[in-house]
């Protein structure tokens, strides 16, 4: 069976991190978060990159990620823009922000005709979750519905000392297949648990660390591109009229659409390994520390 694809999402700017934090060196060699994701998808078995960015950062996105590429895995280039809309539509006046993940994944359809994963830019997710969703993807299914995954993290492995993070909450069935996707937008680490808010801190809710999260790690089939195009164009002449410079086009949604319309399944893989992003700059130094460790345990070699 074809070698899975790795969808990586770089067309976004880090807004709380300030700056194009998808090639933000994180150690002495100047690799940044993303060359660990692919040198860890590599060995997994993903056969091929698509990088989804903006047509502007490509010089300097290819100079520098693009030239780091592995050898042995084909690698292209998606172009995620606001002006990339089905025929009919047209930006909104004062509309700069993008369309969302949903709509960055469409982005890469011309490139994708075998399984695929989708994975932030700018998160360090682990080798064990590659390895999951690689084997996961390249098994062979019978089933009429499509077989999609995500790679759920224990809540205590994602929260940071330095503000406040946004998560997926899973529920998930006893078959290990996920049944809904909550987001909460303001969770605090608190000591041994975490809490969150919806009211602006009037209240708070108590979140246990082993609470399993979606970090927008997801395996599909090639099927959903269709799917993603119809969905957009629904998506627009809906949201259009309510928010038109900042409704977005998000996967859980669409995911959730086609499990609840019998047309996929969603299987989560749970990966115990400690998941770092620099959604702060204070963050920064603690994502190199820990992949300084990591390197001297053996995890990674010093050049890659």
């Amino acid at each position: 069976m074809k070698k899975p694809a790795l969808v990586i999402l770089a067309a976004g700017m880090g807004s709380r991190y300030g700056g194009l934090k998808q090639m933000d060196p994180m150690d002495d060699q100047g690799h940044a978060i993303i060359d660990y994701s692919i040198y860890d998808a590599k060995r997994a078995g993903f056969g091929k990159v698509v990088f989804v960015i903006k047509k502007e950062i490509e010089k300097d996105f290819k100079e520098t990620v693009g030239s780091r590429i592995p050898d042995g895995m084909e690698v292209c280039y998606a172009f995620q823009e606001v002006d990339s809309l089905p025929a009919g539509f047209s930006v909104p006046e004062g509309r700069v922000k993008p369309w969302g993940t949903a709509h960055a994944v469409l982005c890469a359809k011309p490139f994708i005709a075998e399984p695929f994963a989708v994975i932030n830019a700018d998160d360090y997710y682990g080798i064990h979750g590659y390895q999951a969703m690689a084997q996961f993807l390249m098994k062979e299914s019978s089933s009429a519905k499509a077989k999609f995954a995500m790679v759920g993290y224990h809540l205590g492995n994602t929260v940071t000392d330095s503000g406040y993070v946004s998560r997926g909450i899973c529920e998930v069935d006893k078959n290990h297949q996920l049944v809904s996707i909550t987001e909460r937008t303001h969770i605090e680490k608190r000591g041994d648990h975490a809490e969150f808010t919806e009211d602006d801190g009037n209240s708070w809710t108590s979140l246990p660390f082993d609470t399993l999260v979606s970090m927008n790690f997801f395996g599909f089939r090639p099927m959903i591109m269709d799917e993603l195009e119809t969905g957009f164009s629904k998506f627009l002449s809906a949201s259009l009229k309510e928010n038109p410079l900042k409704c977005e086009y998000f996967i859980p949604s669409v995911a959730s659409q086609l499990m609840e319309e019998g047309k996929a399944t969603m299987d989560v893989l749970v990966s115990k390994d400690q998941w770092y992003g620099v959604t702060y700059k204070e963050d920064k130094q603690h994502v190199m520390d820990a992949l300084k460790t990591m390197r001297s345990e053996g995890l990674y070699p010093e050049h890659f």
